[in-house]
C-alpha cells in the first residue's frame, strides 16, 4: 500500500528498504516471512525499478523455473507475493540523509521531508537513483522545484497553472493527459511530430489538440523567462530558426531517467566504484545494521542478475531478523513444510480456524 507523508512525525518500523525493484520487493518476502515490518522508498512513481520503468514489456528469461516472463508481469508477480505482509510505499521520493542514533537506530530523511526511524535500513538501489535527464537550457536550476519539475508528486500543484509540457515519450503524454482537465492552459512541446508514446496516448492527445483544450508545438526548449524561481514564459525554437515565447508557470521536461548514485554517495558506506561492498554471510555493509542487495553491492564473484539478488536478501534477512529481535531465536523453516509460515502467506487456515 502507499501512504500519505508527513514529517510531524518519525515512521518507526524494523526495516526500510531503499528501492523497489524486484530485489527490494523479494526482500520484504523474506523479511516478512520473519515477522519484520517494511517501509520501501523509491523516487520512482511505481514499483518494479528498471523492469517495470525501462523494460515493462521486454521478456526476462532467466528466472528461476519461468521460461520467459515480461518485467512489468515479474512485478506484478513479486507484488502479489509481499501482499500478505502488507508492506508500505513511499514513491516519488528520494532517500536523502542517514544518521545513527545514540541507541543504534537508523534516522533516513527522505527529499520530502519523510522521517524513518528504523532498525536496519537495506540499499537495493540497483545501480543507483533514477535521475531525470535535464533539457541544455540556460539558468534551468534556478527553477527547479518552484516552476520546474521533473515528476508529478501531486497533481493538484498544477491545478489552475499555464503548463508547458516537454517529450515525445509515455511519460509527456501521459501527463498531458492527466492534467489537461486541471490546467488553465496546457501546451505539449515536441521536437517532431511523431512520437514513441502508446498509439492510443497519441490519439487521445491530438483529439484533445484538434478540440482546443490543448496546444501543440513543435519545435525545442531554447530559453526560460522569468525571474528569482519564478517562471513566465519559455521560449521554443521551431524547425526553421523561429523563436515564439509561450506563456507558462510550470514547466515538466520529461526527457527520460538516467542512472546516478544520488545522495546514497553521502551516507558515510564504504564504495567502490560507486559499488556497496558487502560480505558474503549477512551482505551487511562495513556499517552495523546496513546492508545491500542487487545491483548496488559488490563482492568477489558477484554476477548482477536479479536472481542473484534474491539469494542476497534471503540471507540479509536472518541477520536483519537479529538486530530486529535480539531476544528472540531464529528458527530456519521451509514454507513447503512449516504451518505458520503457510498462515503468515494465506495459504492455511489459522490454527484457532481448524479447532473451532
Amino acid at each position: 500500500m502507499t501512504t500519505p507523508d508527513t514529517a510531524a512525525h518519525p515512521i518507526t518500523t524494523d526495516v526500510v528498504i531503499v528501492g523497489a525493484g524486484p530485489c527490494g520487493l523479494f526482500a520484504v518476502f523474506e523479511l516478512g516471512l520473519l515477522d519484520l515490518k517494511c517501509h520501501l522508498v523509491d523516487i520512482l512513481d511505481k514499483p518494479g525499478g528498471q523492469c517495470a520503468e525501462l523494460y515493462p514489456e521486454k521478456p526476462i528469461y532467466d528466472i528461476p523455473a519461468i521460461p520467459e516472463i515480461s518485467g512489468q508481469g515479474l512485478t506484478d508477480g513479486l507484488m502479489a507475493q509481499i501482499a500478505p505482509f502488507k508492506p508500505v510505499f513511499h514513491l516519488g521520493q528520494m532517500a536523502e540523509k542517514l544518521e545513527r542514533q545514540a541507541n543504534g537506530r537508523w534516522t533516513l530523511v527522505t527529499d520530502t521531508g519523510t522521517v524513518f526511524d528504523a532498525q536496519c535500513i537495506v540499499v537495493a538501489a540497483g545501480g543507483g537513483s533514477f535521475m531525470p535527464k535535464k533539457p541544455p537550457v540556460p539558468g534551468i536550476d534556478d527553477y527547479e522545484g518552484t516552476s520546474v519539475f521533473y515528476s508529478v508528486r501531486r497533481m493538484e500543484d498544477f491545478r489552475g497553472k499555464d503548463l508547458v509540457i516537454v517529450g515525445g515519450g509515455d511519460s509527456a503524454l501521459d501527463w498531458t493527459l492527466n492534467l489537461q482537465p486541471l490546467a488553465k492552459s496546457l501546451t505539449l512541446v515536441h521536437r517532431r511530430n511523431e512520437f514513441r508514446a502508446a498509439p492510443d496516448s497519441v490519439s487521445k492527445m491530438r483529439a484533445l489538440e484538434a478540440a482546443g483544450k490543448i496546444r501543440f508545438h513543435a519545435g525545442q526548449i531554447k530559453g526560460l523567462q522569468g525571474a528569482n524561481g519564478i517562471l513566465e514564459a519559455v521560449e521554443i525554437e521551431d524547425s526553421e530558426g523561429g523563436v515564439a515565447a509561450l506563456p507558462c508557470e510550470r514547466l515538466l521536461p520529461f526527457f527520460g531517467l538516467t542512472m546516478k548514485l544520488g545522495p546514497l554517495a553521502n551516507f558515510g558506506l564504504n564504495l567502490e566504484r560507486n559499488l556497496i561492498p558487502v560480505d558474503t554471510e549477512k551482505f551487511e555493509t562495513d556499517q552495523p545494521g546496513i546492508f545491500a542487495v542487487g545491483d548496488i553491492c559488490t563482492y568477489p564473484g558477484k554476477l548482477k542478475l536479479i536472481l542473484s539478488g534474491f539469494h542476497e536478501a534471503a540471507l540479509m534477512s536472518r541477520q536483519a531478523f537479529r538486530y530486529c529481535r535480539p531476544n528472540e531465536k531464529l528458527r530456519f523453516e521451509y514454507t513447503t513444510s512449516s504451518s505458520s509460515l503457510q498462515e503468515k502467506l494465506g495459504v492455511q487456515e489459522p490454527k484457532e480456524a481448524k479447532r473451532a
